[in-house]
């Protein structure tokens, strides 16, 4: 599996996207079957996660809702979603100024916690998520980029080993807004 990151933009989705990427980013479709809507990419030494997904645009959402209604999707599909086990800790609007896609309507950043368990196991993993929401309504599309970074790892999760066994240095939140700043469409093609 070849590292990604370190230096110039990462060709995604066969280079109609690319970002910058964190130093040591892996291509996880090298290990396991991704949807093709996805690049996820894994931390070579611990269980950091970033997931750029393109989505269907949801139209019926305000824009400065639209990041925490992604959220709360996810948390659904993490079966996160009773009192407790999820947070939402702010929500901001990116200025198109610091951005490179300039094709979008408006993008947001969220930070929130989940508590989730991997692989429907019952210990529970607290994860801070940061998402970064491209709104594209041109192309009937949202992109959505999420930076999975446990905070509190169960012994009993299977991710405890990797978080044990953690050599390089982790990704930041600075890594995970390098990735939004740099995001670019070559081919509109990609949205169909």
């Amino acid at each position: 599996m070849q590292p990604a990151g370190g230096g110039g933009p990462r060709p995604l989705f066969g280079g109609a996207l690319s970002a910058v990427l964190p130093p040591g980013a892996r291509d996880a479709s090298e290990l396991r079957e991704i949807p093709d809507n996805q690049e996820v990419f894994a931390h070579q030494h611990g269980d950091q996660s970033l997931i750029v997904e393109l989505l269907e645009y949801q139209g019926q959402v305000a824009d400065r809702d639209a990041a925490r209604y992604h959220f709360e999707d996810i948390a659904g599909g993490n079966k996160a979603l009773e009192p407790g086990s999820f947070e939402v800790t702010g929500v901001v609007q990116v200025s198109g100024s610091e951005l490179s896609l300039t094709d979008c309507s408006s993008a947001w950043t969220l930070t929130g916690t989940q508590r989730v368990s991997k692989f429907n196991e019952q210990a529970r993993n607290t994860v801070r998520l940061h998402l970064g929401l491209f709104r594209l309504p041109r192309f009937s599309t949202d992109v959505l980029v999420t930076f999975n970074d446990p905070q509190s790892i169960s012994p009993d999760s299977s991710s405890a080993a990797a978080a044990g066994g953690g050599h390089g240095e982790p990704w930041t939140v600075q890594d995970f807004r390098g990735l939004l700043r740099t995001l670019s469409l070559h081919d509109p093609g990609l949205f169909g």
